[in-house]
């Protein structure tokens, strides 16, 4: 990436609004995700890599609906709890016992939550 990209990427991250930047994590994780899957040849680093990515991304969705200052309703916020255990649980069922067929779900929940944050829902 050349030096005025990278420059251009840190500036529209410093002033980008927190839900875009959501969005576009959950997509990158969402694109990551969809590579393996479209590219399965079982289990790899590549699978792990985007597992770990999409895993660290829910976690910190999960630990900020948990936080007291956190705006959002309570309904809200227990709704991302609820879909952040569900994509734990997948997370643990495809490296336990990869299946790409297992990533729909993980790709279509993280697109689905871009799509609304991006208000395109």
């Amino acid at each position: 990436m050349s030096h005025a990209a990278q420059a251009y990427a840190r500036t529209s991250q410093a002033t980008a609004h927190p839900r875009e930047i959501e969005a576009q994590a959950l997509l990158m994780a969402a694109r990551k995700l969809l590579d393996v899957q479209t590219n399965w040849a079982g289990p790899d680093k590549n699978m792990h890599k985007a597992l770990l990515f999409n895993r660290r991304l829910w976690t910190i969705f999960m630990t900020a609906v948990d936080t007291n200052d956190n705006p959002q309703p309570m309904q809200v916020r227990q709704n991302i709890a609820n879909i952040g255990y569900f994509v734990m649980q997948r997370t643990i069922e495809m490296q336990m016992n990869p299946d790409p067929v297992k990533l729909k779900s993980l790709i279509d929940i993280n697109c689905n939550i871009a799509a609304g944050l991006a208000g395109k829902a």
